[in-house]
């Protein structure tokens, strides 16, 4: 697939799939520019953005802090257990204050799936949103930033082998994922425990067994196991999940040369991979957190052109 230089404005980004190819390869191009040091592109004047995250994060939340400094923006501070949320104000109500006091993009990342849909339909609201994650829904950027990994990686997803591993139907990061990977010609393998498969996930790969497909894919895609979406499910011990389901490092020595590990984070360790597999000369995990910055840059950047 051919990347061009043309610049990218959006929006919204509210899922991954709702990109055209032509933007999600271009946004990737301009994330590696980010990446080689180039220069914002963005209008001369004051930009204001408010990262609204109503659950815990560090990753997401802290790279988009780092990609909206470098990018010069002015960050609008907020913490839901200080603001008017604590006396009872509605997600629509803080980010339509937000847009009246002259923000221009909301970062946001809430339990509610498809929250933005009221959002974006409010004839009051003027300020972009960017989805940081809904729910057991979509994570649009965590899927751009692992494209760009991959694309580094291997110059192509066409033809590509990529196994999903772990806790499919808790998952944002698999709903995405497995929706754009397919897309863009990568053949896709899901494992896991049957239990937390959804037969949705039928139309864009393969259940297997992690040990049927270790040796033949490109790409390991470890899922962390989400005990807060379980509620009251059983959940599998840690030793017995690693045996069974996770990256062991027996396992990783059966990985194809030139095969990665990949991992969205938190990594619960030894449980979804081996301790000694996170840091490893496979693994690209630091990587992606590292890519995150820059595939943000690129994202608040189309989103500001959009309000140009």
């Amino acid at each position: 697939m051919i990347i061009t230089s043309e610049r990218i404005s959006l929006k919204h980004l509210l899922t991954a799939e709702s990109l055209s190819d032509q933007e999600v390869m271009g946004l990737i191009k301009r994330a590696q520019q980010f990446k080689q040091g180039a220069i914002p592109q963005l209008a001369d004047e004051q930009y204001f953005v408010a990262n609204l995250f109503f659950e815990n994060s560090t990753r997401t939340h802290k790279s988009f802090e780092v990609a909206e400094k470098k990018l010069g923006i002015d960050v609008i501070e907020f913490d839901a257990k200080t603001s008017s949320v604590s006396k009872g104000e509605s997600l629509y109500d803080t980010v339509l204050t937000m847009s009246a006091i002259g923000v221009q993009a909301c970062v946001i990342r809430h339990t509610e799936e498809e929250y933005y849909n009221q959002l974006i339909q409010s004839k009051t609201i003027r300020t972009s949103i960017i989805n940081g994650g809904d729910g057991s829904g979509n994570h649009p950027t965590q899927c751009l930033l692992d494209l760009l990994t991959i694309y580094e990686e291997f110059g192509t997803f066409e033809n590509l082998k990529i196994a999903i591993c772990g806790d499919l139907t808790h998952s944002r990061v698999a709903n995405s994922n497995m929706k754009m990977l397919r897309r863009l010609g990568a053949t896709l393998y899901f494992c896991g425990p049957k239990d937390w498969y959804h037969q949705k996930y039928e139309a864009y790969g393969e259940f297997l067994p992690i040990d049927e497909v270790i040796s033949t894919v490109d790409v390991m895609m470890m899922l962390r196991v989400q005990h807060e979406r379980h509620s009251g499910e059983e959940v599998f011990s840690k030793e017995m999940y690693h045996q069974e389901f996770g990256l062991t490092n027996e396992r990783a020595k059966r990985m194809k040369k030139g095969a990665i590990i990949m991992h969205p984070a938190p990594v619960n360790r030894d449980v979804e991979l081996a301790d000694e597999l996170v840091e490893s000369y496979q693994s690209r995990i630091i990587e992606q957190m590292s890519n995150g910055v820059f595939m943000r840059m690129a994202i608040l950047e189309a989103i500001l052109h959009g309000k140009a």
